[in-house]
């Protein structure tokens, strides 16, 4: 048998199960800023721009030799070599870091601007000082290296990284975590309210018998007080008492 629900049913169902619903929001909301605030480590990004120059690749260049006859392709190159073991491995010699390429590798972000000659290298790191040299120090290691490697000499540091006066991190962000929080609590908390509705078999009114059984309902049964019950069984006693009185003295 197919079941609908109405509006007014929708409506009905959210209303009787407010409280239930503000509160898993309310605290979906807290959890996600307590963690945000609280366990979530703040991390900082700076970032470094390098100039590759397409005329110093020049007919000396090593690329220009295997056919590099654009500018996308040396530069994908570059950013390749970039995050490679190689480099990497002497920019963490250098800060004397306590981690291996590969975490250093998933702190940089190496990418083209647009379709232009310059790559910004982006790192990230909860000390934002350290984030400053990693990238500074990245660059230098890769202008210096890439000589050797490819033997040109086509690579200008254009802006260095600075430690900014009052860092801010990146992530996590509170408020969007929050907001998210939000979203996904009252979702959450009404599709709850939803699946406890939908098993709860009781019965409460006639509409429910009525759905329930698939029969009309001929007639209901009134709530009765019982106070009010025996007070009018006790009136009615005294009446009858009263009345078969005035008959035997009559």
């Amino acid at each position: 048998m197919e079941e609908t629900i109405s509006l007014k049913e929708i409506f009905e169902t959210l209303k009787k199960r407010i409280v239930m619903i503000i509160l898993i929001t309310v605290m979906a909301v807290g959890a996600s800023g307590v963690i945000s605030y609280f366990f979530l480590t703040p991390m900082y990004q700076t970032s470094t721009q390098i100039l590759v120059s397409q005329q110093a690749t020049g007919a000396s260049s090593a690329l220009q030799s295997v056919g590099f006859d654009t500018d996308s392709k040396y530069i994908d190159t570059y950013n390749v070599i970039m995050k490679s073991p190689y480099i990497l491995d002497q920019v963490i010699e250098e800060l004397q870091l306590d981690r291996s390429h590969n975490a250093l590798n998933n702190q940089l972000n190496v990418s083209q601007e647009g379709q232009s000659q310059v790559v910004s290298i982006r790192v990230e790191d909860q000390d934002p000082a350290m984030a400053v040299d990693i990238a500074n120090t990245t660059a230098m290691v890769f202008q210096r290296e890439v000589a050797s490697l490819l033997r040109v000499d086509n690579v200008v540091v254009l802006a260095q990284a600075e430690l900014s006066e009052t860092p801010s991190p990146v992530s996590p962000n509170p408020p969007l975590n929050m907001a998210i929080g939000f979203v996904v609590g009252l979702m959450a908390a009404v599709g709850l309210a939803f699946l406890l509705e939908f098993l709860d078999n009781t019965v409460r009114t006639e509409k429910d018998i009525e759905d329930l059984l698939g029969l009309p309902v001929l007639g209901t049964i009134p709530v009765m007080d019982g106070d009010v019950n025996m007070k009018g069984n006790n009136q009615s006693a005294k009446n009858a008492k009263k009345m078969r009185g005035e008959r035997v003295g009559s």
